[in-house]
């Protein structure tokens, strides 16, 4: 079974500045949780994103189980959005469209992830005793760090 997971962050900062964030590998592990020991591990002359860029990580998702992670940049239109998508990994399908739309006060940023997991009815059964408030509490963390990184002039 697909599943879809969706927020949106005001940013008060320009397309340069969200874009040059977001668009940078290196700070996925910023944005991540801790305790799940997000490890780039790429490394790159430059960390300009680009069609077909593959980032290779480790990651502790559940469990304490450390796991490789793979990821193809599969579409890049520069400083509006962009695809990452697993080449290898714990999801049957991950596919994460980041957008990044200017205004009034600054960017809005969307995040759009359409996912699935193996093991049929078995992943669905993981999914909503794990995964799903697994991944809403990683995109929650997100959410904070950058409130803090982003807006916090106007706390």
């Amino acid at each position: 079974m697909k599943y879809r997971l969706f927020r949106e962050q005001q940013l008060n900062c320009d397309i340069d500045t969200a874009w040059t964030f977001f668009s940078a590998a290196h700070n996925l592990s910023k944005i991540t949780p801790k305790e799940m020991k997000f490890v780039v591990l790429t490394t790159f002359e430059n960390d300009h994103i680009y069609e077909g860029m593959i980032i290779d990580y480790y990651i502790t998702p559940l469990l304490g189980i450390k796991m490789k992670w793979q990821t193809e940049i599969l579409q890049v239109d520069f400083q509006k959005s962009f695809i990452d998508f697993q080449k290898k990994g714990p999801y049957k399908l991950w596919r994460h469209h980041h957008e990044f739309i200017p205004n009034e006060n600054g960017v809005l940023m969307k995040d759009t992830v359409d996912y699935e997991l193996p093991m049929g009815i078995v992943g669905q059964i993981v999914h909503s005793l794990l995964v799903k408030k697994k991944l809403e509490g990683i995109f929650d963390y997100r959410y904070g760090i950058l409130e803090t990184l982003f807006n916090k002039k106007n706390k």
